[in-house]
């Protein structure tokens, strides 16, 4: 039997923590997707993932889809544990691409593009927990539900 959740609670943090990881995740699924922001977009995405970094073609192209989809499900708080849940496991297989390269993101560019460390994928990681713990918090689709139905 699948676990249950509790309820969606109302408070800011959650809103915070899926709002802010919805704003930050969007424009780099929207690179992998869509190739806005100077992406390569899905087949290239695809090809890179599949090709250099040696993903199964379905686990990437899965990849692909949760960086576009689950953006907009967490600014809008409906599905958004789940979103976070996708959201952890993207982090956690690109930590596991990231990690050779240490700690540290490139701030300065003294790595070469691309070899950048995982710090920034830590941060996505307690974000979205944040919402997989508590739900989607004040301001949410899931919140206005829960309302409409009680």
């Amino acid at each position: 039997m699948l676990p249950r959740f509790p309820a969606p609670r109302s408070g800011s943090a959650p809103l915070v923590a899926r709002v802010a990881l919805g704003l930050v995740m969007f424009p780099h699924g929207a690179q992998h997707a869509l190739g806005l922001f100077g992406g390569y977009g899905f087949r290239g995405t695809l090809g890179w993932m599949t090709g250099t970094l040696g993903f199964p073609t379905a686990l990437a192209a899965l990849a692909i889809v949760v960086e576009l989809v689950a953006p907009f499900a967490l600014i809008a708080g409906v599905g958004a544990r789940l979103a976070a849940l996708g959201i952890i496991g993207l982090m956690l297989g690109a930590i596991s691409t990231h990690a050779p390269n240490g700690f540290f993101m490139n701030w300065f560019g003294a790595l070469p593009a691309g070899h950048e460390g995982f710090e920034y994928h830590l941060i996505a990681i307690a974000l979205a927990a944040v919402v997989v713990l508590e739900g989607s918090g004040n301001l949410s689709a899931e919140r206005l539900l829960q309302r409409r139905v009680a």
